[in-house]
């Protein structure tokens, strides 16, 4: 299934986090409006980039082993894969973590404690 649209030709987001807690809230709020597929590493997210292209990522940047900016650098280098809008996910607000995925092409960035609303309001203005 690498074409872009998911199932019933709803966006896919690929969400990726090491803490199952926030994948599983990530899940709930956007089920209802797009295919959802979670990995818990930066290393399997790299592993599901190289057969599928999802129309989203939203990626944690505080992960081991593989953290968030050094998954985005790799996301960056792949064929096919570098057009991929992402919104970085960050428990912490941290200006020089921000600049650096800025300069990498992030379309936004969210701390993970925002509202459900707030999740949905910016994945629709990517999308937009």
């Amino acid at each position: 299934m690498s074409q872009t649209e998911g199932e019933n030709g709803r966006k896919r987001i690929l969400a990726v986090d090491d803490t199952a807690v926030v994948l599983t809230r990530i899940s709930n709020i956007l089920r209802e409006y797009y295919e959802v597929v979670t990995v818990n590493s930066g290393v399997r997210a790299l592993k599901y980039l190289k057969e599928n292209k999802p129309n989203l990522i939203l990626l944690d940047i505080q992960m081991l082993p593989m953290g968030g900016i050094e998954t985005l650098q790799a996301i960056r280098n792949m064929n096919d894969r570098a057009d991929v809008p992402v919104i970085m996910l960050t428990g912490v607000e941290d200006k020089d973590i921000v600049l650096e995925t800025a300069k990498l092409g992030i379309r936004d960035y969210i701390l993970k404690s925002s509202s459900s609303d707030e999740l949905l309001q910016r994945i629709r203005r990517v999308f937009e």
